[in-house]
């Protein structure tokens, strides 16, 4: 490696979310990045000291997005679950480096919310008002 060409790991604080191409930005916090594969063991009759690991499924964890509490936009979404009116959205996370480049994006797909949460309200706080989110989705590249 050259002096001077170094590379830091990214901070997880540098990102945007864009949702059906409008950029959602502002939020706090992004968790459920997860992708998990399961697997089915198998033994061979007569061999019992080793076993078979095959691929089973893929599943991908929910995507949770938290925000301080701006306007009524992503409740009214989840409202329009309640109701029965279930709208899919696709959309992707990018990370950012240090001058605001993309270095990474990770893209869910047929995404649609399955819980909204507010947060406490408290007279004696002042902390800003959020809200979280958690959208259940179709895959994640």
């Amino acid at each position: 490696m050259a002096v001077g060409n170094r590379k830091d790991p990214y901070g997880v604080f540098r990102f945007r979310v864009e949702i059906e191409g409008i950029i959602a930005g502002g939020f706090s916090e992004v968790s459920g990045l997860s992708i998990q594969t399961e697997v089915e063991s198998i033994r061979e009759g007569g061999v019992n000291d080793f076993e078979y690991k095959l691929p089973k499924g893929t599943k991908y964890s929910d995507i949770t997005l938290k925000r301080g509490l701006t306007d009524w936009e992503l409740y009214n979404w989840y409202m329009d679950v309640i109701n029965g009116k279930i709208e899919r959205k696709s959309g992707a996370i990018y990370l950012l480096d240090q001058e605001g480049k993309q270095v990474m994006d990770w893209y869910f797909f047929e995404a649609f919310p399955v819980k909204w949460e507010g947060s406490a309200l408290n007279a004696a706080s002042n902390t800003v008002v959020s809200e979280t989110l958690i959208l259940t989705h179709h895959g994640l590249v």
